[in-house]
């Protein structure tokens, strides 16, 4: 079974003899996965753009892989592109990559320069921060988060600096920030703005798909999900999309070097599995079940209860976990009673509307 490594290692075709299509965008968007600081010329240096070769080259080059989730399929990824037809050629730039605790805002993006005289911004999911996935929970009760905001800046000041056709996109939250910053950013830079792409990214609160801004671009989105899809389904999508076949189950589906290749294409789907249908149906129904208030009160009582225990990531938590679990615990008798009451009621919630359309699934 093959994925977008195999792809990479088996294109030939320049972007000039062959035009850019969605499987390129979703290699791009993993590159975007990289740590490429001191690597990469960032937003404001103004500096002359790198071979992704040049990154390879270098002695320190497994600081780029630090905190990746799959740092080996990444490193193989990097070093194919480097060697490709299609991709050795490209050139890359403009990198940013901010995390702020104080305003729960984990936001990156990077440039990449093609051979066809356009550019591909990549703007980066989630990462193994737990403020990264707090920002993205935010955006249950919250009409723009802080990396939404940065991503308008960033193409507004990218839009500037390079004058050519501009194609963004991003996996996870990477594909929802690249569809909110083309959709806010100026004019005359959405307008050269010629494809945008989600892969297995988040949707939005209704009110954005009623607004001008979003009408502007609608026709310009590219959407890709996995056939169990969880995490692209989330909140609410107007924009039609492809259902990609995926060699892992479940949630693991996110990951997208699990999304297999036929050739130099996707192999896909006509439609997801009834049970991404279920479970995206009982998560739509919980959350329409709560006012922006109390989704962000739930919210917030979670990850305070993280928080307490001194653990960044995901990693920070695994490791000795034993010695964070008073700490834990600690947070949790300490919440008032009625909150208390609330987070367990509304988990209690979940688990009712979840055995009660499973039944009416199974029915």
């Amino acid at each position: 079974m093959k994925n977008i490594i195999n792809y990479v290692q088996e294109e030939k075709a320049s972007f000039s003899d062959k035009a850019f299509r969605e499987i390129d965008s979703l290699v791009l968007s993993q590159l975007a996965y990289l740590y490429f600081d001191g690597f990469v010329p960032d937003l404001e240096e103004c500096a002359e753009s790198i071979t992704l070769g040049s990154i390879d080259g270098k002695r320190n080059k497994e600081k780029l892989y630090q905190n990746t989730r799959d740092s080996i399929k990444n490193r193989k990824l990097l070093q194919a592109c480097v060697s490709s037809p299609r991709f050795g050629d490209i050139k890359i730039n403009f990198y940013v990559n901010k995390l702020d605790y104080i305003k729960e805002k984990q936001f990156s993006a990077v440039t990449f320069l093609l051979s066809d005289d356009t550019a591909y911004t990549a703007f980066r999911g989630t990462d193994a921060t737990f403020v990264g996935w707090k920002e993205d929970f935010n955006m249950a009760f919250s009409n723009s988060i802080p990396s939404q905001e940065e991503s308008v800046f960033y193409l507004n000041r990218v839009g500037k600096l390079f004058s050519g056709s501009l194609k963004v996109g991003g996996h996870s939250k990477g594909g929802n920030l690249a569809v909110y910053g083309a959709m806010k950013c100026k004019s005359y830079i959405k307008n050269r703005i010629t494809d945008i792409y989600s892969h297995d990214g988040p949707g939005f609160r209704k009110e954005i798909f009623d607004s001008h801004e979003y009408c502007q671009i609608k026709n310009r989105i590219r959407q890709s999900i996995p056939q169990s899809a969880l995490i692209g389904m989330l909140l609410e999508h107007h924009e039609k999309y492809v259902v990609v076949k995926s060699r892992r189950i479940g949630i693991m589906q996110h990951d997208p070097f699990s999304w297999l290749v036929n050739g130099d294409d996707f192999q896909y789907e006509e439609q997801i599995d009834n049970m991404a249908v279920y479970a995206n149906r009982v998560l739509q129904e919980w959350l329409d079940s709560l006012n922006d208030e109390n989704r962000e009160r739930f919210v917030d009582t979670l990850y305070s209860v993280i928080k307490a225990t001194g653990a960044k990531s995901f990693s920070d938590l695994t490791e000795e976990w034993w010695e964070k679990v008073p700490a834990a615990l600690d947070a949790i008798r300490g919440t008032d009673e009625e909150t208390k009451h609330f987070v367990l009621q509304t988990i209690r919630t979940l688990i009712i509307m979840s055995v009660r359309n499973l039944h009416l699934e199974l029915k």
